[in-house]
């Protein structure tokens, strides 16, 4: 191997926001997740809404309906 071209490879700690701590190695230092193994409905058998808005919710926020446009288009053709 050569030598200085390979990153630093240390003991980390991985923190869930559920308060589980699982040591590892990582070349990050502290590494935070949202949710683990310890609270995920799929190994808990709960069923607990993780994200309040979902993804198509956000994206309607961001961009607007679609469906608008080409309603008004398909009504004006059939007038």
């Amino acid at each position: 191997m050569k030598p200085d071209i390979h990153p630093n490879y240390q003991e980390t700690l991985i923190t869930c926001a559920c308060g589980a701590v699982y040591p590892t190695r990582s070349t990050r230092e502290h590494i935070k997740i949202g949710i683990c193994a310890a609270c995920h409905p799929f190994f808990t058998g709960e069923q607990r809404f993780v994200d309040t808005a979902g993804r198509v919710d956000k994206f309607k926020q961001r961009y607007g309906t679609v469906r608008a446009p080409r309603l008004a288009k398909s009504t004006k053709k059939k007038a």
